[in-house]
């Protein structure tokens, strides 16, 4: 009962986020009051799918949030904080409980002592930290260069920080079905550096389609970083979903780039508890100072005793529940191969990913008559995963969302899926989707 309260509060939630953010976007306010740096945001592709799900009563598999119970020791950690008293303002940079716990379960997995006073900051999720360390190396006319597809906050905080966007998209090029199949022309990333450029954004997992970087690439992209006096911005939110025992190489470790590297990690995946909010920044000790010196004026500090309970979750990482990582990976490995199955199943090919709780489908057995309306300015994507929730009852996410508009044509025959949900709403997605069967391509 816990468990469908929970969800339906989150729906709820979700569903009037979603709801006073087209209010407001509808409304008569003349965007001549909105500073000019946000005149051009779109609303979020959340706003609209987030409420149809709930609108048709959809099988949610858009939004990338567990409906499932986070670590008891960690939910544990975060009601004895609060009861000792553990709710007043703690150090900016860091909560030094939490600090000390991260530099000692991520030092032997970098090679090298990390310094918790000075080479880690924690942030408001990772999502703070990619703001403030954008706005903290990124000047007015840098350019900063992103590998599509890419998470839709980047190029919103390069356009705060009037930073230039500069895009390489991923492309499949083999037959396996597997995200490893995705790769960036590196003579295109080359091609893409010019005197401008002052940074390159790694998401490793990557999003979608969850492919993991392989050393070579990593090294083709730190040698072109080094060659240029790029920094790199790691964004590794995903590093504790990585299947199939592949090497998850983190580029901060290769020859040459701990002192050109800001790494970002996720309390809310590691731990599924996207609400906690907790996020961390690893890097030399003068990248760090200079986001901390935005962050300090952000939110100053991130939420105390969440910090406690994700101090304790990597405490007991290494000693009691040195089984949670591992375990973790597994569930999500079991739970991926459940959902390519029955995506399979409906007529939908799948990219395998690799890493992060993300699939990317093809859409391309769907017949076009089925939903496509070439009168319709949306791309077919969008028709498409509009079609899906409204028809079928299963949300997915359009991913030309994840795209410049450049390069958007490349999501045309996809749709992105997530599986961090509860094996029941697998199941029930399962049953759903083979309504699509009468709208295949014979």
């Amino acid at each position: 009962m816990m468990n469908v309260c929970t969800q339906v509060r989150s729906a709820l939630y979700l569903f009037r986020r979603a709801r006073s953010i087209q209010v407001r976007m509808s409304s008569s306010i003349s965007e001549k009051r909105w500073a000019k740096r946000v005149q051009g945001f779109e609303t979020s592709v959340f706003a609209e799918f987030t409420p149809l799900a709930v609108k048709h009563g959809a099988v949610n598999l858009g939004q990338g949030f567990p409906n499932f119970e986070a670590p008891g020791f960690v939910l544990r950690a975060a009601e004895e904080a609060i009861r000792n008293g553990v709710v007043q303002y703690c150090r900016s940079q860091g909560h030094v409980r939490l600090v000390n716990a991260l530099s000692a379960y991520f030092s032997p997995k970098f090679g090298r002592t990390i310094n918790p006073m000075t080479e880690i900051m924690t942030s408001v999720g990772a999502t703070e930290g990619l703001f403030a360390t954008i706005m903290a190396i990124v000047n007015p006319d840098d350019e900063v260069i992103l590998i599509e597809p890419f998470y839709d906050s980047y190029p919103g905080d390069i356009a705060m920080a009037h930073g230039v966007t500069k895009c390489v998209p991923l492309r499949p090029t083999g037959t396996s079905g597997s995200a490893a199949d995705w790769r960036v022309d590196m003579d295109e990333l080359a091609a893409a550096v010019t005197p401008k450029t002052r940074l390159i954004v790694v998401n490793n997992p990557q999003n979608i389609p969850g492919k993991v970087y392989t050393r070579e690439e990593l090294t083709a992209i730190a040698d072109l970083a080094k060659k240029h006096d790029l920094l790199v911005l790691s964004d590794e939110v995903y590093e504790a979903m990585v299947y199939d025992g592949i090497e998850h190489t983190r580029i901060a470790t290769l020859p040459g780039m701990w002192d050109r590297t800001l790494t970002l990690g996720s309390a809310g995946k590691s731990f599924s508890v996207t609400g906690f909010k907790v996020g961390w920044i690893f890097g030399p000790e003068d990248l760090i100072t200079g986001v901390f010196k935005g962050h300090q004026f952000i939110p100053f500090c991130v939420a105390t005793p969440m910090q406690d309970a994700i101090a304790v979750g990597f405490e007991l990482a290494l000693t009691s529940e040195k089984n949670y990582f591992p375990d973790l990976t597994k569930t999500y490995q079991a739970k991926r191969d459940k959902l390519c199955s029955l995506l399979e199943d409906a007529g939908l090919p799948t990219f395998r990913p690799q890493g992060s709780y993300f699939v990317l489908a093809d859409t391309s057995r769907v017949r076009d008559e089925a939903f496509y309306n070439p009168a319709d300015p949306s791309r077919r994507d969008v028709q498409f995963c509009r079609f899906l929730t409204k028809e079928i009852g299963v949300a997915a996410i359009p991913p030309s969302a994840f795209y410049s508009p450049e390069h958007a044509h490349l999501g045309a025959g996809l749709a992105r899926f997530c599986f961090c949900k509860t094996d029941e709403t697998l199941a029930e997605a399962e049953v759903r989707l083979k309504k699509l069967r009468p709208f295949l391509k014979s």
